[in-house]
This record gives C-alpha cells, sequence and structure tokens, in this order.
C-alpha cells in the first residue's frame, strides 16, 4: 500500500487501524467476495456484528486470505436482544468466524432499561475470560457512558455512532474524549448532500471525490472510519484517503456546512 494505515491503542498491545472495512448489509458470497477483496487491498480492520448475518462468510475469507489472525483486528457486537446470553453470544460468534478472540466487542445499542449496566460487566468478564482483547459499545450517549464508567470503573474503549457533517456534534466529541473513549463513526455520507458545492468546491481542490473528503474530514477529527462497499475501486479510494490532507479552514467548513 502506499500510505500505512494509521492505528489508535486501545489498551496494551491491542491497536485499532483507523480505517477498517464495514460489513452491514453484506451478506452470503457477497461477503465472503468483498472481505477477501477488502483484506487482499490492504484492509487490516473487519468490522461486522451478530445482526449482520454474515460472521461465517467472514471467517472463511480471513481463513482464505492467508493472512495471519493477528494481522487482522476484528469487531464484533452483541444485540441487546442478547442481554443475559452474552457468554452464548459471543461464543457463537467465535464459533462463525473460527477464531479463539475478537479484538473488540460491543454492545450494538443500548439494552432496555436497566440491562446496560448489567451487559457491560458481562463483556468485561468476557474480556478477562480472553474471548475478547477489548469491550466497547455503540449508539451511546454520554450519559450512558458515564453510567458504565462510574459503576465499574471501566471505560468503554469504542463508542460506534453514526457520524456525518450532517451529524458532527462537537461537544459529543470533546465529551468521550475527555474520557478517552475512541469514537468510531458508521453511515458516513448519510444525510449529507454530496453536490454540495462547498464540499464540490474541496474535492476539486485536492483532486479527489466528495465521499473521500468527508472521510478524510472524519480522520482529521480522530473520528476512526469504517466505510462500506462491495466495489475494489470504492475500497482502494476509500484508503486513499491518507494521500492528501485538508486545510484548517476546509475543516471548518465542512464542520458548519450543515
Amino acid at each position: 500500500m502506499a500510505h500505512e494505515i494509521p492505528a489508535v491503542e486501545l489498551a496494551p498491545g491491542v491497536s485499532l487501524p483507523t480505517i477498517g472495512f464495514g460489513t452491514w448489509q453484506i451478506t452470503g458470497q457477497s461477503a465472503y467476495d468483498s472481505t477477501r477483496t477488502a483484506l487482499d487491498a490492504g484492509y487490516r480492520h473487519i468490522d461486522t456484528a451478530t445482526m449482520y448475518g454474515n460472521e461465517e462468510e467472514i471467517g472463511r475469507a480471513l481463513r482464505d486470505s492467508g493472512l495471519e489472525r493477528s494481522e487482522v483486528f476484528i469487531t464484533t457486537k452483541l444485540p441487546p436482544s442478547q442481554a443475559g446470553r452474552e457468554r452464548q453470544t459471543i461464543e457463537a460468534s467465535l464459533k462463525a468466524l473460527g477464531v479463539d478472540y475478537v479484538d473488540l466487542w460491543l454492545i450494538h445499542w443500548p439494552p432496555a432499561r436497566g440491562k446496560s449496566l448489567p451487559t457491560w460487566i458481562a463483556l468485561l468478564e468476557q474480556r478477562d475470560a480472553g474471548r475478547i482483547s477489548t469491550a466497547g459499545v455503540s449508539n451511546y450517549d454520554t450519559g450512558l457512558v458515564d453510567e458504565l464508567i462510574r459503576e465499574t470503573g471501566e471505560t468503554p474503549v469504542v463508542n460506534q455512532v453514526a457520524w456525518s457533517p450532517a451529524q458532527h456534534d462537537p461537544k459529543f466529541l470533546a465529551d468521550m474524549r475527555d474520557r478517552r473513549v475512541v469514537v468510531e463513526g458508521y453511515s458516513s455520507l448519510k444525510n449529507t448532500p454530496l453536490d454540495d458545492p462547498r464540499l464540490v468546491a474541496i474535492a476539486q481542490a485536492h483532486g479527489v471525490t466528495v465521499p473521500q473528503v468527508i472521510l478524510r474530514w472524519q480522520l482529521h477529527h480522530d473520528i476512526v472510519i469504517i466505510p462500506k462497499s462491495t466495489r475494489e475501486a470504492r475500497m482502494r479510494e476509500n484508503l486513499a484517503v491518507l494521500g492528501f490532507e485538508l486545510t484548517s479552514d476546509e475543516i471548518e467548513t465542512i464542520d458548519t456546512a450543515f
């Protein structure tokens, strides 16, 4: 690869590549083919979930890639409906993926009232048992994150949330940074008009596409990105965002555009 993917340390010996391959809504043979292609293109961070129904195909792609298990960071997620069945759920994920552990396990959405804390405690137990390397959350607001920290003294290493220029929330980013929680963004292009003249002008100035500008903008805010595509050209285009940098004025324009 022309540009090595930077990583952020989540725990001693556990580093999360800041560009990952998202697999939501990619299932069956397409999940296998896309994951193989992504790994061949240089991705070393694969994001999946029990709810996606593609862990088995991803595991097969990983085995067939010829890469060592330690070379690829794997994230999966616990459905909130499985609160109370954490061990059974992670064991099923490990079996489907064909691995002994996952690098990061997230609570996919906050469970029903009163279940978030016991679910978090159960994730920490699976970490201590060696089935997961690190534990985090997804779609949690600051108050819910604070509850977990206050009650257990353990901070989620990642909070995966929807993020795009239309959803930019500087206070939330500052809150997570203050708590040393890495923000991971999904649905990067959602609700953002890709023909907006301000975005088009920035893209033209760098000789890139508007989607590349948006992904690069997220990285400038230290947000880990997990773009999804089944096309090799787009996968490589997404990795190529490491090849340019936005100016501070361009970042501010995007921050306040929507």
